[in-house]
């Protein structure tokens, strides 16, 4: 079987359709699979459900989708770095299901390990509670949270061989291995792809049996969500005391 697709449009072409749940890793704009995000918002698929831990910035990552109004609701934890998130969430035009940072990566690993669903404390007594089963153990309230399976899942890896096995790089692991796992289809985007047995085994994260298509991105925008940085020293900078 061959898994390496020679674009991104082109490994999405058969794959997405209107309606899905499309689970998409990363973290802010760390981590995540911006050649796919941008073949997804081309491929005019609409009514998409997106499961990702935020939505990227106006403009970038999956803010790309909101802008063009592909997404009809998110599953994600956090909103605060896109306006255009907050504004169709606000007016009623985009359906949010909030869910805590480490329950949603709980419910995508649960999705890709066959659990469908598991008991948790977090949210108790909140929101988030609400319209969901409550039991106790131990003296103790949870509620019970239901695993997530994506019709499509886009991830973002340093390296894969032609089998389909990824190894991510520091922060990128963020959310992408469980995003990986939780698809009926997975597509990775890579930066480099190598043959069988050139990875060492020890060092790799996802294996190939979760993914099912691969493309080549070699040079990755990369884009800093927020640039902070320290102020040049200067004369004023010396030793207490010392006249400058």
């Amino acid at each position: 079987m061959n898994k390496v697709f020679p674009s991104a449009a082109e490994a999405l072409f058969d794959v997405v359709a209107d309606g899905q749940t499309v689970a998409v890793g990363g973290f802010g704009l760390c981590g995540i699979p911006e050649a796919l995000i941008l073949a997804l918002r081309d491929s005019g698929a609409k009514n998409l459900t997106a499961v990702s831990n935020n939505a990227g910035v106006d403009g970038f990552g999956l803010g790309l989708l909101l802008g063009t109004r592909q997404i009809s609701k998110m599953i994600s934890s956090y909103v605060g770095e896109n306006r255009e998130f907050e504004r169709q969430y606000l007016a009623g035009e985009l359906e949010l299901e909030f869910t805590p940072q480490g329950t949603l990566a709980e419910r995508m690993r649960a999705g890709g390990a066959g659990i469908p669903g598991f008991y948790t404390k977090t949210g108790v007594g909140t929101v988030v509670a609400e319209g969901k089963e409550e039991k106790e153990f131990d003296g103790e309230r949870y509620i019970l949270e239901c695993g997530i399976v994506a019709d499509v899942s886009l991830v973002k890896a340093w390296k894969a061989d032609t089998s389909g096995n990824l190894v991510y790089r520091k922060t990128a692991q963020n959310f992408n291995p469980v995003v990986a796992t939780c698809g009926r289809i997975t597509v990775a985007e890579v930066e480099e792809i190598v043959e069988v047995g050139q990875l060492d085994p020890d060092s790799i994260d996802t294996p190939g049996i979760y993914v099912q298509r691969i493309v080549l991105n070699a040079t990755p925008e990369k884009r800093i969500e927020q640039r902070t940085v320290r102020v040049a020293a200067g004369p004023a900078s010396s030793a207490a005391g010392e006249e400058v």
